[in-house]
């Protein structure tokens, strides 16, 4: 079983013939509506490869809430855990150029008010708890801890990187997943010289804990114990890349929380993300199970 605690947003979608700069405008034709969220998406995504998920979070009083739940209610994710407060569900305004490549601006709303509480009596031993970083990160720590008691695995994509000390979660997590780009952050952050995602897999992978750098269309690596991993990215035609590191995320830790061989769960997550790059929406790229397992076959 899979808990996510983190991130609901609904997001506001426009294809750009371009990402603007800084006091630029750039138009685009029209725009699209999709449910959202860093911790909604890798809930999805958990799903649809196969998971049971209960997601744990919070959405406004406003017409935004529905439509932030729709996909995770449709795909029979346990909502038990979403709590309805006073103010503004997350929104994300999201712009998307012809490469796919995008820039998002995020409104965090009720997202900044979860509370790490809200777990107890949720987690039991053996399963998996899933943070990002889009919720405050007193509440990831709490939450963490309360994993730690409950014997639970932390599960922990640190995107956005928190700002300040943020050792109390690298600690527990069993699974840590970065980006190039967050990797370097979180290195500065600990002191450490080299920024290479290399060297900070086998700085910060230990016992019980190991450490996967996502590298885009450089694929990804990964160092468990004493054991190092390099697989690239499937040759894929990409259309958007929003959901792809949230599908990667979903599916490794769908993989892992079945005991999948870690080596095979990297593989599945490399096939998701890549997936994810081929449909334009974060949580409607989300891949099913049957797709990434075909697809995982051809991931070297």
């Amino acid at each position: 079983m899979i808990t996510v605690f983190g991130s609901i947003n609904l997001d506001l979608v426009v294809a750009v013939p371009r990402l603007p700069t800084a006091g630029e405008t750039v138009s685009g034709r029209d725009h699209q509506t999709f449910s959202g969220g860093k911790g909604a998406n890798q809930a999805l995504a958990a799903r649809r490869a196969g998971a049971e998920v209960r997601m744990v979070g919070a959405v406004g009083r406003d017409s935004f809430a529905d439509p932030a739940l729709e996909n995770l209610r449709a795909a029979g994710v346990d909502l038990s855990g979403v709590r309805a407060l006073e103010g503004s569900t997350g929104l994300a305004l999201i712009g998307i150029d012809r490469q796919g490549e995008n820039q998002i601006i995020v409104a965090s709303g009720t997202n900044a008010r979860v509370e790490a509480g809200w777990l107890d009596g949720v987690l039991g031993a053996g399963e998996t708890l899933v943070m990002q970083g889009e919720v405050p990160y007193g509440e990831l720590s709490g939450a963490a801890e309360r994993a730690r008691r409950a014997e639970a695995s932390v599960f922990w994509n640190p995107a956005p990187v928190p700002a300040g000390d943020i050792a109390a979660c690298l600690e527990a997590s069993a699974t840590l997943v970065v980006n190039e780009s967050e990797a370097a952050v979180i290195a500065v952050g600990l002191g450490i010289a080299a920024a290479d995602p290399e060297a900070f897999a086998e700085r910060l992978a230990g016992a019980g804990r190991a450490v996967v750098v996502t590298l885009g269309a450089g694929g990804v690596l990964a160092r468990s114990g004493n054991a190092r991993y390099r697989f690239a990215a499937p040759k894929i035609e990409a259309v958007d890349t929003t959901g792809a590191g949230d599908a990667f995320c979903g599916a490794l830790a769908a993989a892992l929380d079945r005991k999948v061989p870690f080596e095979r769960a990297l593989k599945e997550g490399v096939a998701a993300g890549a997936l994810a790059c081929t449909v334009t929406g974060a949580q409607s790229s989300a891949p099913r199970k049957e797709d990434i397992d075909r697809f995982a076959d051809r991931v070297v």
